[in-house]
């Protein structure tokens, strides 16, 4: 049944790899993620200069390491989006298992860089940020626990999923990593939602979620710090948010010019978590404009296609990915606008990083394999055909 073609772009057995996977794929959301990846290197260019100088390396050595983590970051999406979902199941799996011991064992062998949370493990010549990689295998596996879960005879998958998420989070808060929990949190229950999740469940969850931040709250003052900062009405200028602040309000629509902005200057993390107030500042709203253009065609493009998937899995996991990227974008921004608290989250394929950019070339070499156009015809099709 599944196998039956019906209306859906036709594809033969023997065709090629290369040409069935060129006439498959969703080439506007490829399309958009290599422009990323181009203002991402071109930003880089301004933005790690003085982060060079001041560890005395070349001016351009941070945008070098940037080009280096982007070839291998496309190479594996590239890669990725080749094989079938069963195959990308599998390897997330895999992934899943080897990152979350690796979230397990941070307390014993991680190391915070002075920035007062334990999340990642330092090689000397790099480090690695293991709850980057650790999103895309779990929000694979939480999808195939809620596929499983539908099935006749199936296992209780969204109970396993909810108790599976709750562990993660658990582990992500002891670091503490309080923007990566929301935003497993907020994946599953993306995809708890489409799989048909009761809204009674999904407010008690919230409810939790609320009770929970209010106990960190009391108890840990890195997150305490952060959430006063936020909600005190005056913005420190010398602190990230208020050169950010600053900087996006003098660049106004068109950018002060390129290369004379000035945050880049004061901003420590100005080519990581701040990067789009570089682009503020020294392109303007025009840039920022184009980038946020940019994420919402990726994230709108693989929803119409996963909107007309059969497969619950695919559905799923594809929904999952989908909003977990474009999510991780408005929180990035939110934090550079003063929207949101800070968070010490990057901005997929434009901020500098190994971890975020190679495990972004994964999590979206996924979604392209799930959102490729397969012969089994439209969900409208089978349930036209089902009445």
């Amino acid at each position: 049944m599944t196998e039956m073609v019906h209306g859906a772009v036709p594809i033969a057995s023997g065709d090629p790899v290369l040409p069935r996977w060129w006439r498959t794929i969703d080439k506007w959301t490829m399309s958009s993620i290599l422009i990323l990846f181009g203002i991402g290197l071109l930003l880089g260019l301004a933005a790690s200069p003085p982060l060079a100088a001041r560890n005395n390396v070349e001016p351009f050595y941070y945008v070098a390491r940037q080009a280096s983590f982007g070839a291998v970051a496309l190479l594996t999406m590239l890669l990725i989006s080749m094989l079938s979902p069963r195959v990308v199941r599998r390897l997330a799996v895999v992934g899943f298992a080897v990152s979350f011991v690796a979230i397990m064992l941070l307390p014993i062998f991680g190391t915070d860089f002075g920035k007062g949370a334990v999340r990642w493990y330092s090689f000397g010549f790099a480090s690695v940020q293991p709850s980057e990689f650790l999103k895309p295998g779990f929000v694979v596996v939480a999808a195939w626990l809620m596929a499983a879960g539908q099935e006749i005879g199936g296992p209780p998958g969204k109970t396993w999923s909810l108790a599976l998420t709750m562990v993660i989070v658990g582990f992500l808060a002891l670091q503490p990593d309080f923007g990566q929990s929301a935003l497993v949190l907020f994946s599953w229950g993306v995809m708890y939602f489409v799989a048909g999740a009761p809204m009674t469940l999904l407010v008690c969850l919230a409810g939790v979620v609320i009770f929970a931040g209010t106990v960190f709250y009391e108890n840990s003052e890195h997150f305490a710090r952060r959430i006063d900062g936020f909600l005190n009405p005056e913005i420190d200028p010398t602190t990230q948010i208020g050169y950010a602040t600053n900087a996006i309000r003098e660049g106004g629509f068109f950018g002060v010019g390129v290369g004379e902005g000035q945050v880049k200057w004061s901003l420590p993390d100005a080519h990581t978590d701040f990067i789009i107030a570089v682009a503020a500042e020294e392109y303007g709203l025009i840039c920022v404009l184009l980038i946020l253009a940019l994420y919402a065609v990726i994230v709108v493009r693989s929803l119409v296609r996963l909107m007309k998937e059969r497969d619950p899995f695919i559905r799923l996991a594809g929904t999952g990915l989908a909003c977990a990227f474009g999510v991780q974008a408005m929180i990035n921004m939110g934090v550079a606008v003063r929207l949101l608290p800070a968070k010490g989250m990057t901005l997929p394929f434009v901020s500098y990083g190994g971890s975020s950019l190679i495990a972004g070339g994964i999590a979206v070499g996924m979604l392209l394999a799930f959102t490729r156009t397969r012969p089994q015809g439209e969900i409208g099709d089978f349930l036209g055909r089902a009445r």
